[in-house]
């Protein structure tokens, strides 16, 4: 019998995550959540059935935040915590499409699309987007409420912050740390260790903002 569970958020990331949660073949969709679309409304063949408000009302005990994750991660933080507020939860989502090494970890909430390669004792915290074909090399740790973008990837020993975005195609070298809040643009390189929070682009990377 399948696990019923609600996505929160209606936009184009949920239809990357429609399809990842129907390969997984352990989840019934039963609707979705979004406070900016019309009840009633439908994305690929799931229903909108109400806005944030009515979380705490539904007899479904598991969500998913289908809202993507790029400008800021305030959105996907908000939607986790009412979630949990709620007492119902969010499980971790992993692609039968994926590779995730048994000595990996990865936490609550957490999103790992197809393509995706988590090596051993590697570290993925709560509340994540890993997206497709994104690459998370032995032994790094990345934060809560993180997105680490289409094809980028972290390598070994590296520590990424909580509510951090790393832009697709990004590269993150061995051993080099980013604390929180930081936004690395696309195609990026990381060689050295960033220490404050902001917006960085370039190879290797410069601060913008």
């Amino acid at each position: 019998m399948l696990n019923e569970i609600i996505l929160i958020g209606g936009g184009g990331h949920s239809k990357a995550c429609i399809d990842v949660i129907e390969s997984t073949q352990q989840y019934k969709i039963v609707g979705i959540i979004d406070s900016y679309k019309q009840p009633g409304t439908d994305v690929l063949g799931y229903t909108i059935i109400g806005g944030d408000q009515h979380i705490q009302s539904q007899p479904c005990q598991l969500f998913v935040i289908s809202v993507g994750q790029i400008k800021s991660v305030a959105a996907r933080i908000k939607l986790y915590e009412k979630v949990l507020q709620a007492n119902k939860s969010c499980p971790k989502i992993i692609s039968p499409h994926a590779y995730v090494s048994q000595h990996a970890s990865i936490g609550d909430g957490t999103i790992v699309m197809h393509g995706v390669c988590v090596n051993a004792a590697a570290r993925i915290g709560i509340n994540c987007i890993v997206n497709t074909k994104a690459n998370i090399e032995h032994d790094a740790i990345v934060g809560n409420h993180c997105h680490i973008s289409t094809g980028a990837t972290i390598n070994g020993d590296c520590k990424v912050g909580n509510n951090c975005f790393i832009g697709s195609s990004s590269v993150v070298s061995s051993q080099v740390s980013i604390t929180d809040n930081v936004i690395i643009g696309a195609g990026s390189v990381v060689v050295k260790n960033i220490d404050m929070p902001g917006t960085y682009v370039g190879n290797p990377v410069r601060r913008i903002a």
